[in-house]
């Protein structure tokens, strides 16, 4: 089975569908971010005076996308070129990833599967600027995962 999201090819057009999907939902501000360095994408929007910020880590998926496509000395490109196409197809990748699942979020809102707060709650920041799972984890309010659980 190939890795979801491999081909896609829509990385600047998925963040204007999640920008549009968010307007239409109500939602009053949204900020798009990527950091280079740390290799992931941050999408932040507020709704009813509710901050969020969803992050997807780009290197992450190349990760991923390397595991399913190892180098192999046959391959017309050096290994660090072939690392290099890996992050590239994890930078257009989490675009489309957080489009589907925001949309998959906030269509289960609108059809009362869930609240905003039970879909978001991990990714409301708080006044402290982190969010709500970054401070459950620092300060050990989540038990950590078992080893079998673990991909």
């Amino acid at each position: 089975m190939s890795l979801p999201y491999s081909n896609s090819t829509s990385g600047r057009s998925a963040m204007d569908d999640i920008r549009k999907t968010i307007q239409a939902f109500g939602c009053s501000k949204f900020a798009p971010m990527e950091d280079f360095v740390a290799g992931k994408v941050i999408i932040q929007f507020e709704y009813r005076g509710r901050m969020v910020q969803v992050e997807a880590s780009a290197k992450g998926y190349a990760t991923a996308w390397l595991r399913q496509n190892p180098y192999s000395t046959r391959m017309r490109l050096s290994s660090k070129e072939h690392e290099k196409r890996a992050l590239e197809k994890g930078q257009i990748a989490v675009w489309s990833i957080l489009r589907d699942w925001i949309k998959g979020q906030l269509t289960a809102i609108d059809t009362g599967i869930l609240s905003f707060d039970e879909a978001f709650l991990g990714q409301i920041l708080l006044p402290t600027g982190e969010t709500v799972h970054q401070r459950a984890t620092t300060q050990g309010l989540l038990p950590a995962p078992r080893q079998e659980d673990k991909p």
